[in-house]
């Protein structure tokens, strides 16, 4: 299920701290009404540009605090401009945190993420579907420690979903998977 947010109700031009104010709290609201496993998709369509308070305050404080105030909550943004992006990858580079763009079909990350776990996103992504620690060691040509390592921090941000199911021996078993497109 996804529930969708407009940041363009707010203004076109998204300025300061304090005008953040609102929207976070709309943005957080949505985030404490659905379920685990469920989307809130920030549409900025019409968002001709904010500054890095705004960015900070909005996005930045949200994505810091996603998995310990709305676990397993999944937050992507969508109709970002060039402008908007960039600003947008710098605040989280700055936050050592990154978050889902929707662009086109596709999922993307922005913001600051290690090549590897990006990597790792990337086949999850292209998978077509949910996706073992096992299968991503194979794939990826790694040590399964070191794929459940990945897999843990990509769930950790809330970048990715863990959903425990059992294998074909009657084992315990979690796969792995992103948003839906």
């Amino acid at each position: 299920m996804e529930s969708r947010m407009s940041l363009a109700k707010y203004d076109t031009q998204l300025w300061t701290r304090l005008m953040a104010n609102e929207p976070r709290k709309e943005l957080n609201d949505l985030l404490t009404e659905i379920g685990p496993g469920e989307v809130v998709v920030v549409d900025l369509k019409g968002v001709e540009t904010f500054d890095f308070s705004f960015a900070n305050e909005f996005f930045g404080k949200t994505a810091l605090s996603l998995s310990k105030e709305h676990p397993e909550r999944f937050l992507v943004v969508e109709n970002l401009t060039e402008y908007t992006r960039e600003n947008l990858n710098e605040t989280l580079e700055g936050l050592k945190t990154a978050m889902i763009e929707r662009r086109g079909g596709e999922l993307a990350i922005l913001g600051k993420i290690h090549p590897a776990y990006l990597e790792t996103f990337s086949l999850i992504t292209t998978s077509g579907g949910a996706i073992t620690a096992g299968e991503v060691s194979e794939k990826m040509q790694i040590n399964i420690t070191a794929a459940n390592e990945r897999l843990t921090k990509l769930v950790g941000m809330g970048l990715i979903r863990r959903e425990k199911g059992t294998s074909e021996t009657g084992r315990e078993l979690f796969r792995y998977s992103t948003i839906p497109m």
